[in-house]
């Protein structure tokens, strides 16, 4: 097992990663808070019908209620957000109670968006099953989707604590792993060339990573966020690099309708439009054509889908939390490790998504 400390300026906290780390909860909820007076669990449907039971023996003394949301980015909707709310005050939640999110990064943004919203914001933990979470379960980034762009409905606010075990990633379908380790690589670009030389010599195929690889990447990766939020919770500064892919990536997301095409492989199309972008405006020296065969040997999808159109795929990519004045600020890279914000015109990008 591992601890990483989170550290922002409005909370420390800390992530617990490895085996069987879910048995540390119910000593983590006795030593953490005082008179915790109920539990509520949202999770999702898939997620509920293989795990549930391996985390429940250590609730009991607090009387959970089980909240089960959709499956995916279905969870990140007004309607499940306004039905999990209503479940908690159905049972009688209060100030004093805490939600505990036991999924993927959807369950966790949603949870995570009811916990600060209920009651103008109660206690929340994670407990993550995706690689993919790895990501999202550390920062205190929370929010549901709107039609017209992914979570632009939402809050900054920070877990108390973060469980990362290990023996629920086994379950995973290779598509969800891909969706995850597409954050792990951004992870990587965006600031350790050392990680990003280590994962594409190590890492060659997905449906077989050891207990070995899977614990360094993931700790890799949550270190690495830290270095971001620490720095900046709020996301007015260099928080903002953390979304390199994702301008593009999201845009495929809602294009696609949410659901149809996994978060993680959309910011994969996303990162390699924007290390073409970045070699483009910022002269940047990166194999893009050997990145390629790599990702690609590991299935993922590396063009935007045929059907979506560049004008359309623009209008979204401006409606990005990033842009102002209807202006694309995009992440681009300087070299491998150096991100930086770009503001890119109209014209531009619209002949870039053509060409691409």
């Amino acid at each position: 097992m591992d601890t990483i400390e989170i550290q922002t300026s409005s909370k420390s906290y800390r992530v617990f990663v490895g085996q069987g780390v879910r048995s540390e909860i119910k000593t983590f909820l006795t030593n953490h808070f005082t008179n915790l007076t109920r539990i509520l669990i949202i999770t999702d449907e898939t997620v509920g019908s293989i795990h549930l039971n391996k985390v429940l023996p250590f609730l009991t003394e607090w009387n959970p209620v089980v909240f089960t949301a959709p499956s995916g980015e279905k969870a990140k909707t007004f309607e499940v957000f306004y039905d999990a709310l209503s479940m908690a005050l159905e049972n009688h939640l209060d100030r004093k109670s805490a939600i505990l999110a036991f999924g993927g990064g959807a369950v966790g943004d949603l949870s995570g968006f009811v916990a600060a919203s209920f009651m103008r914001g109660i206690p929340f933990i994670q407990v993550p099953t995706t690689i993919l979470a790895h990501d999202s379960a550390v920062g205190g980034k929370v929010a549901i989707n709107h039609p017209l762009g992914k979570n632009m409905i939402g809050a900054f606010h920070q877990p108390e604590a973060v469980f990362y075990d290990l023996e629920l990633l086994d379950s995973l379908p290779e598509q969800e792993i891909r969706s995850g380790f597409a954050e792990v690589i951004k992870h990587a670009l965006i600031y350790d060339i050392d990680f990003y030389q280590w994962l594409k010599s190590d890492i060659k195929q997905l449906d077989s990573l050891s207990a070995e690889q899977l614990f360094r990447f993931l700790t890799k990766g949550i270190q690495i966020k830290n270095e971001f939020v620490s720095k900046d919770e709020k996301e007015t500064g260099i928080r903002a690099y953390l979304n390199f892919g994702h301008t593009l990536g999201h845009a495929i997301e809602s294009e696609m309708g949410y659901g149809n095409f996994t978060h993680g492989e959309a910011v994969m199309i996303g990162m390699i439009f924007a290390l073409k972008i970045s070699k483009e405006v910022k002269g940047l020296s990166f194999d893009t054509d050997e990145f390629k065969a790599w990702v690609q040997g590991l299935g993922y999808q590396t063009e935007i889908p045929a059907h979506l159109s560049a004008d359309s795929l623009l209008s979204k990519m401006k409606q990005d939390k990033k842009s102002a004045g209807g202006s694309v600020k995009f992440v681009v890279l300087e070299q491998i490790g150096k991100p930086i914000l770009q503001e890119l015109s109209d014209e531009f990008l619209l002949d870039q998504l053509k060409n691409f």
